[in-house]
């Protein structure tokens, strides 16, 4: 039987339909792309540190700066003067860390003349024993003199005399002793004051120190009125104005770092197997369409927020409905590291790019 060429032709024609779909979508299993791409980069919101009005504003909106320019000065009057005061307070402390070092000499020069003092008085005590051992004996020996009539009674009188001139001699200088231990505790009780109210001594004094730091508080806050870019970058949606008062700690306009560009695409979960870490890429971005940019797999998403089982209205649980004859993949992001940009072609936090991954290209091992 003689086959009719059109249905010949109708089967050639649906083979290949067939053929050219099942090597596309092979293609894509292989070579996954994506539409759902943007360019992203490291957004930096310029914080004051100080509050104060802005008295210098040397910016336009969407303005490129180098890292370390001005973006704006506030009023450094108040910090100029709280500085000078600090400066002043650390002298006083200086002064006043002189003084009481030379408290510290006086009472350590005190103790040691009271100690010089118990010396003395503990000498004198010693003299006084040898004293009194001496007039003792001269007593002794005149008292037993008397009855042999080989001195006189005068003479053993004025021995006896001797005798207790020297014991109360003792006593004396006992009691300039214990005067003298007395004076030495009170020395060295404030020399111990002296040096309590003196602290540490050199660069570890406290006060010293608690001066120093508010001397460098002061520098750093002055320093702080001169806002600078820690980046190189663009300034970007700048609603700021001269007198406008910048709160320290409030986020007051935003850097663009010019070094920090990416690009994320959103891929779907069942095209995902075959990505790696290192895969070369091609991005193609919307606002440049014929100027391809090569790029490298940095790395996959983790983990994306679920919407279904969210906290609703009344505290119940948020769902979406769904379709049990369809289901919808998840999208993952996959992030993508660009290599040098084509001449021309400027990037733009947020705008959008198409993204082609070659898999089993530069695997990171």
């Amino acid at each position: 039987m003689k086959m009719n060429p059109k249905y010949i032709t109708t089967g050639l024609v649906v083979l290949v339909a067939v053929l050219a779909v099942a090597l596309m979508a092979k293609n894509h299993s292989i070579n996954p792309r994506t539409r759902d791409g943007q360019v992203r980069a490291e957004v930096i919101q310029i914080t004051p540190r100080v509050s104060g009005p802005i008295i210098n504003l040397p910016l336009v909106d969407n303005q490129f700066v180098e890292a370390g320019d001005v973006l704006f000065e506030i009023d450094p009057r108040t910090f100029e003067a709280d500085l000078a005061q600090a400066r002043a307070q650390y002298d006083e402390a200086k002064d006043n860390y002189v003084a009481l070092e030379k408290k510290v000499l006086s009472a350590e020069a005190n103790v040691k003349s009271a100690e010089a003092s118990v010396v003395q008085a503990e000498a004198g005590i010693k003299q006084v024993d040898a004293q009194i051992e001496k007039v003792k004996a001269e007593y002794a020996r005149q008292q037993e003199m008397l009855p042999q009539k080989a001195t006189s009674q005068k003479s053993v009188e004025r021995a006896k005399a001797n005798r207790d001139v020297s014991i109360e001699e003792r006593k004396g200088s006992v009691a300039s002793l214990t005067q003298a231990h007395a004076g030495l505790a009170q020395a060295e009780a404030a020399l111990a004051e002296a040096k309590a109210n003196l602290g540490e001594p050199g660069d570890a004094n406290a006060s010293l120190r608690a001066a120093q730091a508010a001397v460098r508080t002061a520098e750093l806050n002055l320093e702080f009125t001169k806002v600078r870019a820690p980046v190189a970058g663009y300034i970007t949606n700048l609603n700021l104005r001269d007198g406008s008062q910048a709160v320290a700690n409030q986020p007051v306009l935003a850097l663009v770092d010019v070094n920090s560009y990416w690009i994320v695409g959103f891929f779907k979960e069942n095209t995902i197997e075959n990505i790696r870490s290192g895969n070369e890429a091609k991005v193609t971005l919307m606002s440049y369409p014929d100027k391809p940019i090569k790029g490298t797999v940095d790395s996959l998403g983790w983990g994306i927020a679920q919407q279904d089982g969210s906290t609703g209205f009344e505290l119940l649980p948020t769902i979406s409905p769904t379709f049990e004859w369809i289901r919808l993949a998840q999208r993952v992001p996959v992030r993508i590291h660009l290599d040098k940009l084509p001449d021309g072609v400027e990037l733009r936090v947020g705008t959008t790019a198409s993204i082609l991954v070659h898999t089993g290209s530069g695997e990171k091992q």
